[in-house]
């Protein structure tokens, strides 16, 4: 039986040195060897959050670690400004509702970004806002948001908290918590950090930390003074997700194999560029422009002639290549091609490959390996810069 090929933005296919981590023998959340294993790890992270600040885990999904940014920080009847430039940013807009916030939606196209002007303008009319909350990578665009440009409009136009949705970016991307006046940066670990899903990483600045020391929050299991007080002994209030801890660590050794984080954005880079000249070489279009364009996910428009659903499950079903479609107004009008994580140009030129075969199945119009040769020349020109 053929393996699937997982191209998805999420789950993401998972290293063997990070299952065989994972199969370790299990150990209790309360033992030396957890504390060992948990500052160890949490301090090899850091550099992925660009940060100082520890980072705290959560037994949970990255929508749960959004969920504590928001009602930890936040009370309700407070006004917050939620930049939505896709489904993931919708999210954030529910979940500020939910809790009874004054939202304001900056709300851009989707396939655009937030600029810094965008930003500017939104915020001239409003006062007393007490947190804006921005997606770092759109996952149903590929649209990576100039975070930096957005927080330090943040820090010079408003006394707010700047709260940063990393789940699929983070690991892939580069971000600089402390430098972008980041005060809360959330990711999750089923996408660039290699693991299967369950367990969310976050990272809170000092000027966070006193918010949510005068914040009324009525939160429990997501109460984040609970989380940084257990942290300062190497642990966790409740039970964590163990055997994904003991996977993260071997994440972190890949990426010290590698050559560091560094080589690791790099390779990100690499893989998104091949994507789009191999898509512009069979005449497909993208979603997104280069300036914004995502290091994880590409957000491709369906071929012309081709119903996209049918196409998606040919390909699926005849060469177990796995995409995922759009969603929203999205759906039925783009696929996302995932490169993220565990992915490598090999893997994107296979890809590639795959996507022309069940092209030429379409009959659609293209000359054959045109994809494959320009995805080559992207990547053989990296080698020679080395």
């Amino acid at each position: 039986m053929y393996p699937n090929i997982l191209r998805h933005p999420g789950p993401t296919p998972i290293p063997k040195k990070v299952e065989l981590a994972m199969a370790q023998n299990m150990i209790s959340h309360r033992t030396e060897e957890f504390v060992e294993l948990y500052q160890k790890t949490t301090q090899r992270l850091k550099p992925i959050f660009g940060t100082k600040q520890d980072i705290l885990f959560l037994p949970s999904g990255g929508t749960a670690a959004l969920e504590a940014a928001a009602v930890n920080t936040v009370s309700p009847g407070e006004e917050v400004v939620v930049i939505t430039v896709g489904a993931f940013g919708d999210y954030f807009v529910s979940i500020c509702e939910n809790y009874g916030f004054h939202v304001h939606k900056l709300e851009k196209k989707w396939g655009e970004a937030c600029t810094k002007e965008d930003l500017i303008e939104f915020l001239k009319p409003l006062s007393n806002i007490k947190a804006v909350f921005a997606t770092y990578n759109e996952t149903s665009t590929g649209i990576l948001n100039p975070i930096d440009q957005l927080g330090e409009v943040v820090r010079t136009h408003t006394d707010a908290l700047f709260i940063v949705d990393g789940v699929s970016a983070i690991g892939g991307a580069a971000p600089k918590m402390d430098e972008w006046n980041i005060d809360i940066l959330v990711t999750g670990s089923q996408k660039a950090m290699m693991l299967p899903p369950g367990l969310a990483l976050l990272s809170v600045s000092d000027k966070a930390w006193k918010v949510i020391e005068e914040n009324n929050t009525p939160a429990y299991y997501l109460n984040l003074i609970s989380y940084r007080e257990w942290a300062a002994k190497g642990m966790t209030p409740n039970t964590p997700s163990i055997s994904l801890i003991m996977g993260l660590s071997a994440v972190c050794d890949l990426i010290d194999e590698e050559g560091g984080f560094p080589k690791t954005v790099e390779r990100h880079q690499l893989m998104k560029q091949m994507v789009r000249e191999a898509m512009m070489a069979l005449s497909i279009e993208l979603l997104t422009g280069d300036e914004y364009a995502s290091p994880t996910i590409t957000a491709i428009k369906k071929p012309e002639g081709i119903d996209l659903s049918t196409f998606l499950g040919h390909l699926k079903k005849k060469y177990h290549l796995d995409f995922a479609g759009g969603l929203g107004p999205l759906q039925g009008k783009i696929f996302r091609f995932g490169h993220m994580g565990y992915c490598f140009p090999s893997d994107i030129l296979e890809a590639v490959s795959l996507i022309e075969a069940g092209l030429q199945d379409f009959s659609y119009h293209f000359d054959p390996g045109a994809g494959v040769l320009a995805a080559q020349k992207v990547f053989l020109g990296s080698l020679r810069k080395e």
